[in-house]
């Protein structure tokens, strides 16, 4: 095995971000899944875009089918952690605001904890 190979990155899964991934259709899961294992390899995911209005450092994978759009918003590649905020579905080409402010709440809560995380020196690798 090569060490000089960076380590895949953690998923922490925010609020009910993982139950609500988990209840989506298998193909967008699998879809979804794929990007975020992407992800954790330091690769680019296949459909993704900045999500500037939720804060620096936040994208959104995306998948859809007939019925739906799915939509997994996170935090890029923190100290080898990807913070996955807020899954969603929606019907329609906007993002709703209350997944946006659902989004923006977690980020708010995992900037915090990051800091303190520093101050008390936690998660050293």
């Amino acid at each position: 095995m090569d060490s000089s190979a960076p380590k895949d990155a953690v998923i922490a899964w925010e609020g009910d971000s993982r139950e609500v991934i988990s209840s989506f259709p298998d193909e967008a899961k699998h879809n979804l899944g794929f990007d975020l294992r992407l992800l954790q390899q330091g690769q680019q995911p296949t459909d993704y875009r900045a999500m500037g209005s939720i804060g620096p450092g936040v994208f959104e994978l995306r998948d859809q089918d007939e019925r739906a759009w799915y939509r997994v918003i996170y935090l890029s590649r923190v100290r080898d952690v990807i913070h996955v905020l807020h899954c969603f579905e929606k019907r329609s080409r906007q993002t709703p605001m209350k997944e946006i402010d659902v989004a923006r709440q977690r980020l708010k809560a995992v900037r915090a904890r990051i800091i303190q995380e520093k101050k008390h020196g936690r998660r050293t690798e």
